[in-house]
């Protein structure tokens, strides 16, 4: 058995009669090898194996079955993912199981594997309670972490949504998945942890660790309420950025439509005094031109026409408050 253990990587670290077993990639050989010594339902191999399960809690007679979701950023992708963690945790032992991208959790195990009996005491401690203290008190903190990048963005994202050179819909857009995908994750990881620190403390900690235990994770609990009002409060910022971002947007929008508009209008006196050139009659520049009064006649009459006709538009444009428009 633990010949096979060390070939799949199923070797726990042991402090004090607590065994952690850290598992990534999990596979069926991986997980029905461990099922013969720890008891793992059937059904909860099978919620292990899939990547896209609903964080829950499982309580048997002997142990508890939990499945909680982390956010993580893959180098290639600047928005966060979420990965899937299940917990196994009876009296005497405490299994994890992830894909392998919880960086902080496998972080915490590599310090337990090291031969250093400090570092398994303030990880691991006396009991599995204390130990899934300090693994989701280190996800939490990544949490935090990924938070703050979140709430860096949303400050670009205020800086660039006045700057009428920059477009930052894609930006927003973005912005509105990554905080929606964060509210997903930590709107149930605070009611598991809720009903742990009511229901499960208890029953994997000794009396000494007890009201320490809980303490602790009433602090997670703390943390996970102050990231959910945070997120709470971006969600409405990001908002009240794209209602701004369209708002701007569709006043550009309207101020060079006006001008185009405008701009065309006042050729169309221009166009119609070209046509006068297509006419039987005298004007400056035609064959018959002679240069007496009489011959200026005609594009007295033009000029009057098309001058009168950009005046009256002019001021039928300012009336109805176009060329104010244009002004500010």
């Amino acid at each position: 058995m633990s010949l096979t253990n060390r070939v799949l990587g199923l070797e726990p670290i042991v402090n004090k009669g607590l065994e952690w077993i850290n598992i990534d990639q999990p596979t069926r050989e991986k997980l029905d090898t461990l099922s013969q010594k720890y008891p793992l339902h059937e059904l909860n191999i099978e919620d292990c194996l899939s990547k896209n399960q609903l964080p829950k809690i499982d309580r048997y007679d002997d142990h508890v079955f939990i499945i909680l979701q982390f956010p993580t950023t893959q180098k290639e992708k600047t928005s966060p993912r979420f990965s899937q963690l299940s917990l196994f945790i009876g009296r005497d032992f405490l299994i994890s199981i992830h894909q392998g991208d919880l960086k902080p959790l496998a972080e915490l195990f590599q310090a337990c594997k090291i031969d250093n009996e400090k570092n398994k005491k303030n990880i691991m401690g006396n009991s599995p309670g204390y130990l899934l203290h300090s693994i989701l008190d280190a996800l939490v903190d990544d949490l935090l972490h990924i938070l703050m990048k979140v709430i860096g963005n949303l400050d670009d994202i205020e800086d660039a949504v006045f700057d009428d050179k920059v477009a930052i819909a894609k930006e927003i857009s973005i912005l509105r998945r990554e905080i929606t995908t964060l509210r997903r994750i930590v709107v149930p990881l605070k009611r598991i942890i809720v009903e742990i620190t009511s229901r499960d403390v208890r029953k994997f900690s000794t009396n000494v660790e007890e009201e320490d235990l809980i303490s602790y994770f009433n602090d997670i609990n703390d943390h996970v309420s102050k990231v959910l009002e945070a997120l709470d409060e971006s969600k409405e910022t990001i908002e009240i950025y794209k209602d701004t971002d369209h708002m701007l947007s569709s006043e550009k929008t309207n101020k060079i439509l006006s001008f185009l508009t405008i701009l065309f209008t006042l050729s169309i006196p221009v166009t119609v005094v070209g046509t006068f050139y297509g006419m039987n009659i005298v004007i400056p520049g035609s064959v018959n031109f002679s240069y007496e009064l009489n011959d200026f006649l005609p594009l007295g009459i033009t000029l009057g026409f098309s001058i009168g006709a950009v005046i009256i538009m002019l001021y039928y444009f300012r009336k109805l408050g176009w060329m104010n428009n244009l002004t500010k």
